[in-house]
């Protein structure tokens, strides 16, 4: 099983949003973590670890298509790519209506993830 990718933009811009999100989440945490004047949390702080998640799914996702032998494989790990970034995305905007100092930075992450979004429609193009 290959451990390098074929495609190393798309493979590299899926590290870069790796480490972008980890920052923004740190960030983010910090605000997110006081309770509200009602005692309770801010149910957004949980997409903070979302997006963590997410983003550390897309650069092993990728090696994990282009190791398909067939090609209906390749598909379907190129279709789960596709669900991963359109839940980041989601959950970008979602904590986007925080009310947090960071939430500024999301939207930097939401211009990274159009970028590998275009780069992932043309990998998709080449399974």
């Amino acid at each position: 099983m290959r451990k390098r990718p074929r495609n190393t933009r798309l493979y590299q811009k899926a590290l870069e949003i790796f480490t972008l999100s980890r920052s923004i989440s740190n960030y983010l945490i910090h605000d997110m973590t006081s309770l509200q004047d009602n005692g309770e949390e801010d149910s957004h702080i949980y997409f903070t670890g979302d997006i963590i998640r997410q983003s550390d799914a897309l650069a092993p996702r990728i090696i994990k298509a282009e190791n398909q032998t067939f090609q209906d494989d390749r598909i379907k790990q190129a279709n789960s790519l596709i669900h991963i970034t359109n839940k980041l995305y989601k959950n970008c905007e979602r904590l986007e209506q925080t009310e947090s100092n960071g939430k500024e930075f999301l939207a930097l992450l939401r211009k990274e993830l159009k970028k590998f979004k275009h780069l992932q429609h043309t990998w998709i193009m080449t399974l």
